[in-house]
């Protein structure tokens, strides 16, 4: 099942309401004892329903959730939509020039602090939820890949595994490989990232890239799985193929 609420970040956007997708299993109806890890999630309106999504096409998490039984609530909050790249501002942790549009003021911290501070605690009051750490877990692609390194890194207090697909660190590379390298890291934190073959393809410079932050991950000693995503592109359709393989990592030996 799952539940639809208006919610706001006043740091960022005021008064103006966006939606919070939480997903929670079926099971949860008729047993009130079971308690559940959490997946908290960037782009929460991709997540589940094409109808939602950007580009009419969503990652399909509900019918795999139901389909696999995964025990598990997912946490989904939707971005800011605003057509002056408010988006790349919310989900960047530092200032950084784009090339088509100029500066862009990074309100990664802004959004974070929102997560842990006011969302999370909502989740863990009005939901079946293992509120732990070890039972604390973040997700996202692209710019929400690049924010889920982040919070791993720097949110690590809160957010023990993550998934990153597709993570945006071309654009600023040298800075996140500083971002990791000041973060903290507990040596049980655990962090599945790939990249598709297609956009290697498409932006060879950015092997280079992966590389790199794969190196920095694992000399802070995240405990890395890495993959290069056979065809792999940059859509919703690509990542949504990768929810059974990061599962995976997010449960194992829990």
């Amino acid at each position: 099942m799952i539940f639809i609420r208006k919610v706001t970040i006043p740091h960022l956007t005021g008064k103006q309401k966006r939606r919070a997708y939480i997903y929670v299993p079926d099971e949860a109806k008729t047993n009130f004892d079971v308690r559940y890890p959490v997946l908290y999630m960037f782009d929460g309106h991709n997540v589940f329903f094409d109808s939602h999504a950007t580009y009419g096409k969503s990652w399909g998490m509900l019918e795999i959730l139901q389909k696999a039984d995964i025990p598990l609530i997912v946490a989904a909050v939707e971005c800011n939509h605003g057509a002056n790249n408010e988006r790349l501002s919310e989900y960047s942790p530092f200032d950084f020039d784009y090339h088509e549009v100029g500066k862009i003021k990074g309100q990664g911290r802004k959004t974070m602090d929102w997560f842990v501070k006011v969302f999370k605690p909502f989740v863990d009051r009005s939901f079946p939820s293992l509120p732990d750490r070890e039972y604390t877990f973040i997700a996202g692609s692209s710019m929400g890949g690049l924010m889920t390194i982040y919070a791993l890194t720097h949110y690590n207090h809160i957010f023990s595994r993550g998934a990153a697909l597709s993570p945006a660190v071309s654009f600023s590379i040298s800075t996140v490989e500083q971002m990791i390298k000041h973060g903290h890291v507990e040596e049980d934190s655990v962090l599945y990232m790939d990249y598709g073959q297609e956009e290697f393809r498409q932006h060879p410079e950015a092997v280079g890239h992966y590389n790199r932050v794969a190196n920095a991950l694992m000399k802070k000693g995240v405990l890395l799985n890495s993959r290069v995503v056979p065809k792999g592109d940059h859509s919703e359709a690509s990542w949504e193929k990768q929810i059974p393989i990061f599962m995976e990592t997010l449960f194992y030996d829990l």
